[in-house]
């Protein structure tokens, strides 16, 4: 354990994939939670920040942007930069780094492409580069967002440095773009787990030091996402929402034809609002034609945050049917499913095992097939005919992140196995 006595000892960094990011709230919000208790947080991006509004709007991340270290794009020659540098100043500690990263690369321990492998090595160049950045911050700890490429230069950046790191894995990060996830299970001073299930997946992976893996969730400041009348009546119109990326695993096809069959089923008006942009969109747009109810969809692209709390306000339900897609991938816990409960709002979600964790079927919130239109439908019909139902998921959810996914306690459950 850190001793918080010497200097720097509350100093870590935070890595991830794309820092401020639209869709990765979970990642910002731990490190506001963790910088107003005291801790010194290097925010840390391998690719350039979304954009900040523009026309004069106010940019609500722009303290994220402050200080924020970037590693590619148009910052990639000043990281070799660094990196070479680096390499120069401590010639031995840089050649044992690297060295490691052509170990892994040679011995990766599961399947992994040559390309995989050579990516290795130049994400190892990466990270000389940042621990370069990060050495005058007297950082003592690095925790990564995402298993892949944030966890990997993060795990040499600490090789380099001396230091422990630690990682919280997601979704896609462990399926479809998963390297070396067995050596860094290995080498973590610990792994934020989002879920149970995801701790059992660790633990069949590496599961020499099960104490390494805890339960941290993803949480919402339930201080902020208030609870709105539950008893609240549904309007001639019933408003749908589904906020996320548009690609398979969402399941938003799903929800297209459960809302053309509900409006067959009952014969009354639907209105689904759909924010979020992906590789999809124009798929959907052709399905949503062709069932004659394009004129029913609202279609935002993608929205910050704040502008989720807005619709949520508007929404009788939040639906979001996940389920694994043709690759393999799937959810994890999707945050925008705690902030619909946190706020009251009725949740139907894909029947994955971590979505289980958050959403039991009964009380706080109903579960279907994620590609099971008919049954999505049902779920949908009993949600805007039965106002007792309504209530108890509004209710049930709502205590259900009180409970487990407040960002308070989880950000606590973070703070101990960092030295905290």
């Amino acid at each position: 354990m850190i001793d918080d006595k010497r200097p720097g000892a509350r100093s870590i960094a935070y890595l991830a994939a794309q820092l401020p990011a639209l869709s990765e709230t979970f990642v910002y919000r731990e490190i506001r939670e963790l910088r107003r208790r005291g801790w010194g947080v290097s925010a840390a991006t391998l690719n350039p920040p979304a954009p900040a509004p523009g026309g004069g709007a106010p940019d609500p991340l722009h303290d994220l942007r402050e200080g924020l270290i970037v590693l590619y794009g148009r910052r990639a020659a000043s990281t070799l930069g660094a990196a070479v540098l680096e390499m120069v100043r401590r010639p031995n500690r840089s050649a044992a780094t690297l060295l490691t990263a052509v170990r892994d690369a040679l011995r990766p321990g599961e399947s992994l492409s040559v390309p995989g492998r050579i990516k290795l090595v130049v994400q190892a160049v990466a990270a000389l580069g940042l621990a370069r950045a990060l050495r005058p911050r007297d950082v003592r700890h690095i925790h990564c967002h995402f298993a892949h490429a944030p966890t990997t230069v993060g795990m040499y950046a600490a090789v380099q440095l001396g230091i422990p790191f630690s990682f919280t894995g997601h979704a896609n990060d462990l399926f479809q773009r998963r390297a070396l996830l067995g050596r860094k299970l290995e080498r973590a001073r610990f792994v934020a787990c989002i879920s149970r299930w995801h701790r059992a997946f660790y633990s069949e992976i590496y599961g020499r030091n099960p104490d390494k893996y805890v339960l941290v969730r993803c949480g919402v400041d339930v201080t902020e996402w208030l609870p709105r009348d539950p008893g609240r009546a549904v309007g001639p119109t019933f408003r749908v929402l589904t906020v996320c990326r548009l690609v398979e695993k969402k399941g938003t096809d799903t929800l297209i034809e459960a809302l053309h069959e509900l409006g067959q089923r009952v014969h009354g008006a639907w209105e689904l609002t759909v924010a979020g942009d992906g590789p999809d969109r124009d798929r959907l747009g052709a399905l949503a034609r062709r069932l004659g109810c394009e004129d029913s969809i609202r279609w935002l692209g993608s929205v910050e945050n704040s502008r989720v709390r807005q619709l949520l306000a508007q929404a009788d339900v939040l639906a979001l049917p996940c389920r694994a897609d043709s690759s393999g991938d799937r959810d994890g816990i999707p945050v925008v499913l705690m902030e619909a409960m946190a706020c009251g709002v009725p949740v139907i979600a894909g029947d994955l095992p971590a979505i289980r964790e958050l959403v039991d079927g009964r009380k706080a919130g109903l579960l279907v097939p994620g590609a099971n239109p008919s049954m999505l439908a049902e779920a949908l019909a009993r949600v805007r005919s039965d106002p007792a139902l309504r209530r108890s998921l509004s209710v049930g959810g709502r205590t259900v992140v009180e409970d487990e996914f407040a960002l308070a306690e989880n950000v606590s459950r973070l703070e101990l196995r960092m030295g905290g």
